[in-house]
């Protein structure tokens, strides 16, 4: 991280929030006690509110003044044991009682990672500065951009998931406004980067400095995120277009690390059709089982009718039901469940969470009426259906639009925006779509919804071979 800025200022005003013990100050202050940095001296501002880790600060923080001593560089620590959101919000925003905000040219951080409730007072506080942020980390990231100068230069490690996605749209848009990007870096495991903590997170590091002017040009690179020399860091410079598509209005910030993403670019981004142009829509399961539960029945009854889950998924087709599934088959038909239950009929199915390390981010899975009877159905949670007008779809639609998400061409175009692990329904309303025609003569080609991959992607790439 502290190798990823550029040319370092001769007078480093440094910001690390969330400092931990701190080992990114460490790192940037040894980077800037080389012979050739050009720096004559450092100022550290280090925010960290946990007591028990902050020993161990201040002996970090006095190990940096010691090789600054010896390299004639003056130094000086300024350690704050305070909420950073809560005292720089106010700061930033002008309250009455604050002082001014301090101005860095520098910042570094891990911030940490945690949902924060509409109503509670990180996120009232980050709102008085105009930025509307559902997590800790989009919010230290904010007000960090926003203590920056014109030309100041931020490293930061996050998770990715502020990359996509609708909770995190407004931070994308101010984060834009305001940041230039220069660097893109991610890791290929989600354990290996923070494996000591037991954090299970697909994590980027981005480089990006505070004003306009936009470079045309982003750096992206990609490791497994291991430690030791047998780690490569694979890099390549991607037109700022194809980061973040111009056209786009939710920013999505695309990271095309796959080898297959450009070839998938191409054949995709030529696509006519939108859902809303299909006449079609997708969205996620309205059954929030634990809201529900004194409806739900483990095995079908008088008087339920199915509820589905991912693990009702097999061989791209519903088996209902399950009966050694930890969860619910069915659920009552009442005047309380109606509200969440939609009417059978032919429905396209995907899971909103999978593995990274599975093989595809996108698995969808064809309901049909003529497998499981039923009158109404319950679509849980963890699942997005495609719907037409809050009905089923026609077969031969249902069937092309199940081949092309299954599609590794589909798959590799996906994964370059959705790093997280869950699928959101913007996800897929986002993306590019054949024709109706295409998609009904791709279902009509489809002998079964349980071809191997390889001839579904056969079939595919021949359909949208005669559209380009």
């Amino acid at each position: 991280m502290a190798s990823l800025f550029d040319d370092l200022p001769a007078t480093i005003r440094l910001i690390d929030a969330g400092a931990g013990a701190g080992a990114l100050t460490a790192a940037l202050v040894y980077r800037a006690c080389q012979p050739d940095s050009g720096v004559k001296s450092i100022h550290v501002t280090a925010y960290e509110l946990d007591s028990q880790i902050l020993p161990a600060l201040r002996r970090t923080l006095a190990e940096c003044e010691a090789l600054c001593r010896n390299r004639r560089i003056p130094f000086k620590a300024s350690l704050h044991q305070a909420d950073f959101i809560q005292e720089m919000a106010g700061r930033v925003s002008g309250d009455l009682f604050s002082a001014t905000p301090p101005s860095f040219n520098v910042a570094i951080a891990n911030p940490p990672y945690k949902k924060i409730s509409t109503n509670s007072p990180e996120r009232l506080a980050l709102r008085s500065v105009g930025l509307e942020t559902s997590n800790l980390y989009t919010g230290f990231v904010g007000l960090l951009g926003r203590l920056l100068e014109t030309g100041g230069q931020m490293v930061a490690i996050t998770p990715r998931s502020f990359c996509n996605g609708p909770y995190f749209r407004p931070f994308r848009v101010d984060f834009l406004n305001r940041m230039s990007l220069h660097r893109l870096h991610v890791f290929e495991s989600r354990a290996a980067a923070f494996r000591d903590d037991g954090v299970l997170q697909e994590n980027i590091i981005f480089h990006a400095s505070n004003g306009p002017g936009q470079a045309p040009t982003v750096m992206v690179s990609s490791s497994r995120g291991e430690m030791g020399d047998s780690d490569s860091i694979t890099t390549k410079l991607c037109p700022f277009s194809e980061i973040i598509h111009p056209s786009d209005p939710e920013r999505f910030i695309r990271i095309p690390v796959n080898n297959g993403y450009p070839d998938a670019k191409k054949q995709l981004s030529g696509l006519p059709a939108s859902l809303a142009s299909l006449g079609l829509t997708v969205s996620t399961g309205r059954v929030v089982d634990f809201r529900l539960k004194d409806a739900l029945r483990p095995a079908p009854e008088r008087g339920t009718v199915p509820l589905l889950y991912p693990c009702h998924f097999n061989g791209g087709t519903v088996h209902w039901p399950k009966p050694d599934a930890r969860k619910p088959n069915a659920i009552l038909d009442n005047e309380t469940t109606r509200h969440w239950l939609v009417p059978s009929g032919i429905y396209l199915l995907t899971k909103r969470f999978t593995s990274k390390e599975e093989r595809r981010r996108l698995v969808a899975c064809l309901f049909d009426p003529a497998d499981v009877e039923a009158e109404w159905l319950g679509f849980e949670n963890h699942l997005n259906y495609f719907h037409a007008n809050g009905r089923g779809l026609d077969r031969a639609l249902a069937l092309g639009l199940f081949a092309y998400l299954n599609s590794t061409l589909v798959d590799q175009y996906f994964r370059c925006f959705s790093g997280h692990t869950q699928v959101n329904a913007t996800d897929l309303r986002t993306l590019p779509y054949p024709d109706q025609k295409t998609l009904e003569e791709m279902g009509c080609s489809l002998q079964s919804p349980g071809i191997p991959r390889e001839a579904l992607d056969q079939l595919v790439e021949k359909h949208l071979h005669g559209i380009q």
